[in-house]
């Protein structure tokens, strides 16, 4: 008697004898699931090369490097570049447009906008999927909550066909009701870990940009000045 209801209470029992609504939710909620760890693998190799990146070219940049060789190389079509590379060609790319004598305040004003059009750019691709974790994260355990609530719905008017109710006939209805809720919290809670990490690595990495952006400005005005 007791292996005839361990089996009848197993995980995929559950999920085959649950209502079609209910194993609705659960499909949608897998998928949602394995898109988010797509995202989230995906933007870790995204985020961890980035700031490997990052930090090389600082490191090069502030050894003195000769501007004009740095940015040739940057620019080579065989060179791969990361996103403060590409903000710095941009920026003393539309420098060297300008010739010798033009006013420095429209000069300096032209490449800020170039490296400022260049940083919108890239940011929007590190934070790209951002706000799909954010909604999975905030989604997933209200499309979970539907699954549960509707099969504990259904649990309860199948009792009126019942003259005594017992735990034993509601218990399956309410457990493969539960499935739903559970499975809205697995595929929720990893996306929400992920959106604070990954927010919080390319806010730092924007900032990284930004302050960059200032010293290159100041690097670029003070070569214009002399």
């Amino acid at each position: 008697m007791s292996t005839t209801v361990t089996q009848d209470m197993s995980f995929l029992y559950l999920i085959s004898s649950a209502s079609v609504l209910v194993q609705l939710v659960m499909l949608i909620l897998v998928l949602i699931s394995f898109f988010s760890w797509w995202f989230i693998f995906r933007k870790l190799f995204v985020i961890r090369n980035e700031k490997r990146k990052t930090d090389d070219f600082e490191d090069i940049f502030w050894r003195g490097v000769d501007l004009n060789a740095l940015h040739q190389r940057i620019t080579s079509a065989r060179y791969d570049s990361g996103s403060l590379e590409r903000i710095f060609a941009a920026g003393f790319g539309e420098f060297n447009k300008h010739p010798a004598g033009s006013d420095l305040d429209a000069v300096m004003e032209s490449t800020r906008r170039a490296m400022r059009a260049t940083y919108q750019r890239e940011m929007d691709y590190l934070e790209s999927h951002l706000s799909f974790l954010a909604t999975v994260g905030s989604v997933s355990p209200y499309i979970g909550l539907l699954g549960t609530v509707w099969g504990i719905m259904n649990s309860f008017r199948s009792l009126s066909s019942v003259t005594q109710a017992t735990i034993a006939h509601v218990a399956p209805g309410i457990a493969e009701a539960l499935i739903a809720t559970a499975m809205g919290l697995f595929a929720a809670i990893p996306a929400v870990v992920a959106y604070n990490r990954y927010a919080s690595s390319t806010d730092q990495l924007a900032t990284r940009f930004e302050s960059f952006m200032e010293e290159l400005s100041n690097v670029l005005q003070r070569r214009a000045a002399g």
